[in-house]
């Protein structure tokens, strides 16, 4: 019988050791993890985090599983980053802004025609100050995985409203944006209403002519047929969107060092397709928008530039001194 009962022993030992790894170490041996995301499956956050969940699989011979759901199937944008700081979403990917509320330097990117081009933006990314911006987040459960790209956000309006072609035409638009401060400051220093909506109620919005426009990168707006429902594009690039791509905290702290190498590796090459993947798309979706029916207006941006030069300065005692100055 005592033989038994070690035989039994050394079997549950076993097995805890394959589903969970060595519990002394309270580590993650095997997991499924849920990835959620607001835009549909052809937006390149969710082809990205397609090649992060191959990569993973295979690299852990499948002992870490990743399921993905787009389409807002977890939730709108502050849902899944709530779901992550709760531990109901295990990864996501949202506009930095999205994570305000938790850290106010976060989204620093997103102030008003800092960038010229998706070089100088992805230098400014990966050069630290996005980094330093983002280092209370862990405090909240949220561990950054990478920086993915929304491109340069542009203004979309209604065949009622007519093109974007000066700031004079912002007067007055009742126009849709995600729950970003700066993005919605910069609106009104547009002259425009800035109204928070989620992204996937926008499209019944726009089509009921809940608002007079909206503003969003070109790829989302082509992959999520948004110009179906507005008639005019302006390209005025006036906000860059990086995205974090971010996990629980609380899981990253139980997988292993080798398991977090594998997952850290299977991210950069994310990130690297994403980037990618809207680069192109903003190169070429223009002309696609344009075939589609939209009208597109190329404004003179330097008074868009002279109208939003004090919304840095708005944000002095909201943002880090430090981090303000770094971007002056």
């Amino acid at each position: 019988m005592k033989q038994v009962r070690v035989l039994s022993l050394f079997a549950a030992l076993g097995a805890c050791f394959l589903l969970v790894g060595c519990a002394s170490e309270d580590k993650i041996d095997e997991i499924t993890l849920k990835a959620g995301f607001s835009t549909n499956a052809s937006d390149p956050r969710v082809i990205a985090t397609e090649l992060f969940k191959e990569k993973v699989e295979r690299e852990t011979n499948g002992r870490i599983k990743i399921e993905i759901y787009p389409d807002s199937e977890l939730g709108a944008d502050s849902d899944l980053i709530s779901g992550v700081v709760n531990s109901t979403v295990d990864i996501t990917a949202s506009s930095a802004g999205n994570f305000a509320s938790y850290d106010t330097n976060v989204g620093i990117s997103a102030f008003p025609f800092l960038f010229s081009s998706f070089e100088d933006a992805w230098s400014f990314v990966d050069g630290g100050i996005e980094e330093k911006a983002e280092e209370h987040l862990e405090d909240y459960n949220i561990k950054v995985l990478g920086h993915f790209d929304n491109g340069f956000r542009c203004v979309t309006t209604s065949d009622a409203i007519g093109p974007v072609e000066s700031v004079s035409d912002m007067d007055g638009l009742v126009i849709r944006t995600p729950e970003n401060q700066i993005v919605m400051q910069t609106m009104l220093a547009l002259g425009a209403q800035p109204k928070v909506l989620p992204f996937n109620e926008l499209y019944d919005a726009l089509k009921t002519g809940s608002f007079d426009a909206q503003e969003n990168p070109i790829p989302v707006i082509y992959n999520n047929n948004l110009y179906e429902v507005q008639s005019n594009l302006a390209i005025t690039n006036h906000s860059y969107d990086v995205m974090l791509f971010v996990i629980r905290q609380d899981i990253w702290d139980k997988l292993s060092d080798e398991d977090q190498e594998i997952l850290e590796a299977a991210a950069l090459k994310a990130q690297e397709k994403d980037r990618e993947l809207i680069k192109t798309q903003t190169e070429e979706y223009v002309q696609k928008l344009e075939e589609a029916g939209m009208n597109i207006t190329y404004p003179d941006l330097s008074e868009f530039r002279s109208a939003t030069s004090d919304v840095v300065e708005y944000f002095k005692g909201t943002y880090d001194s430090e981090i303000l100055n770094l971007i002056k």
